[in-house]
């Protein structure tokens, strides 16, 4: 079975161009991440943000020496950790991990062999002992280990924005840099609001003529704060693949064909219509893909359909639903919404889909919603769209009498999990789809009525949720591997908090494991204790 690379901290940032299957789509959004206006980039999980981030991040480095544009990526995806008495601990720790990120970047492309007064404004020292952790560095590592202790941390290392913005311009001219451009992948997490209001507030304060910001959200991201408006002060771009592009099985294909081994390229190409099945049922999502064929290797009709009922009925909403026990304060959005699409909306396409096969008519996937539904029922559709179980496509849009809404598209996987006999329909129900039949649900639909009654805003009850509860949690919860969940046990590491405290030199306690697993089991777990935090 070939061994997939599902997420892009997998790979060394050299890497990507190697796995990289460009579409128009995908050189669009890189050239605009490249470009001098701020963007934006929207997906849910998987489908590939911090990807081309990366790629733009390797081509940025390639044409360096001629255009002097210096990309510096930065992951935020150690929020979730802050959890310090400091009221200002984001902002302090967002402004620490740019520093420590500009730093090192810097160096390692050997353009701060010798320090210069902005690149020590930047560390947050007067001198710099490369063997130990800069004073800048010390603030965000302290700040990433607050949820362990509650102590007051010592932010005077930490510059201004204004200062910070000043120390690019000095080093701008220093190095003969035209522009840096910040990559922020995780830019900040969807569960909690007042980070996203301080994040944008940030990207926007950041702007100037040597700095470009660019971040990775997921979709649904509304908290924008007073100063931020997406309209203008960012380029917003959505990365979800098309699936009515006549090239989207063949980009899909490519995609795995960058990692598979022979055997199951053979089979790829034996069961092209299996395949392509597989294909639309990850709904555009690369990581779903790979996940679900990795788990379809012989890609027969057996497999295609074990696979579409155990993930797309049992796995996926598994995950959509553990949201609940995370967050408490969206427990009633989160139920009402698995259960409005899986028992009202799916049903409603298959039945017309069942119609329109008969008559051979065009199929659906799609259901648009009133824009004076209420609150709650586009917080649960925000949620879904979080998951990955349905796509916003388009807002705007007229519906039957005039009424304008939202269009979005079930996910195709979970659509074809409830065919029968999903290997000889799922397929011609993909290769029919319009958008143009698209199911109904007005301003008062009576499938509203369970949560008509959830008034206030929901995400804001969350913002202090116990991080202790997670941190408590058994290691089921964990995306890791069976190997991997045994040699965590044998270690006696049995909650999310244990694992993420968890050196290499313990896990070289376990046996068959040396330095080489040891890194990898670390880097693996850390991951995915950190995917599961962030939801």
């Amino acid at each position: 079975m070939s061994d997939f690379f599902f997420r892009t901290e997998d790979l060394r940032p050299e890497e990507v161009l190697k796995y990289f299957v460009e579409t128009a789509q995908d050189r669009n959004t890189i050239n605009a991440i490249k470009n001098r206006n701020p963007t934006i980039v929207v997906g849910s999980r998987g489908v590939g943000k911090s990807f081309l981030l990366r790629v733009a991040q390797q081509e940025l480095m390639d044409s360096f020496s001629s255009d002097r544009v210096f990309p510096i990526y930065i992951s935020f995806v150690r929020s979730s950790l802050v959890q310090s008495q400091n009221e200002d601990q984001f902002r302090y720790w967002m402004l620490s991990k740019i520093c420590s990120a500009a730093t090192r970047a810097l160096t390692r492309a050997g353009m701060l062999s010798v320090q210069t007064t902005a690149s020590k404004m930047l560390s947050g020292e007067t001198s710099i002992e490369s063997s130990e952790l800069s004073p800048i560095e010390k603030v965000a590592d302290s700040f990433e280990n607050s949820w362990k202790n509650s102590d007051q941390i010592d932010v005077s290392a930490v510059p201004t924005i204004d200062d910070l913005k000043v120390a690019f311009e000095d080093l701008a001219e220093e190095l003969n840099v035209k522009r840096f451009v910040l990559l922020i992948d995780e830019a900040a997490h969807i569960f909690l609001p007042e980070q996203q209001r301080q994040f944008f507030t940030l990207f926007r304060d950041l702007r100037s003529h040597c700095i470009t910001c660019n971040a990775a959200v997921y979709p649904g991201v509304t908290s924008f704060g007073e100063t931020f408006q997406p309209v203008h002060d960012a380029t917003m771009i959505s990365i979800d693949r098309d699936v009515l592009s006549q090239s989207y099985v063949d980009n899909m294909r490519e995609i795995v064909e960058r990692q598979a081994e022979s055997a199951l390229l053979r089979n790829i190409a034996t069961n092209g219509k299996n395949f392509a099945t597989l294909a639309y049922a990850a709904s555009g999502n690369p990581r779903i893909l790979l996940k679900t064929l990795a788990a379809a290797p012989r890609v027969n009709s057996t497999e295609l359909t074990t696979v579409l009922r155990d993930y797309y009925r049992t796995d996926i909403w598994a995950e959509h639903s553990t949201l609940s026990e995370k967050y408490s304060g969206h427990v009633q959005v989160i139920d009402w919404g698995r259960s409005f699409i899986e028992n009202v909306v799916l049903p409603e396409i298959k039945s017309k889909n069942d119609s329109y096969l008969a008559s051979d008519k065009a199929t659906s996937a799609y259901f648009w919603l009133h824009r004076d539904a209420p609150a709650s029922v586009k917080e649960a559709l925000r949620i879904l769209s979080y998951t990955g179980i349905v796509n916003e496509q388009a807002s705007g849009i007229k519906a039957s009498r005039g009424e304008v809404g939202t269009r979005y598209m079930v996910n195709l996987g979970c659509l074809f999990s409830l065919e029968s006999t999903p290997t000889a329909t799922a397929f011609e129900i993909a290769d029919e789809l319009t958008p143009k039949r698209m199911t109904e649900y007005g301003a008062n639909h009576t499938a509203y009525r369970a949560v008509l009654n959830y008034v206030g805003n929901v995400l804001e009850e969350d913002s202090s949720h116990s991080l202790k509860e997670q941190m408590a949690k058994p290691i089921d919860v964990l995306d890791l591997t069976l190997w991997q969940k045994e040699k965590l046990v044998e270690l006696e590491l049995l909650t999310v908090g244990q694992v993420l405290g968890a050196t290499e030199a313990k896990l070289k306690e376990a046996q068959y494991v040396g330095d080489v697993r040891a890194r990898r089991m670390r880097n693996a777990a850390v991951a995915a204790v950190l995917e599961y935090l962030s939801g």
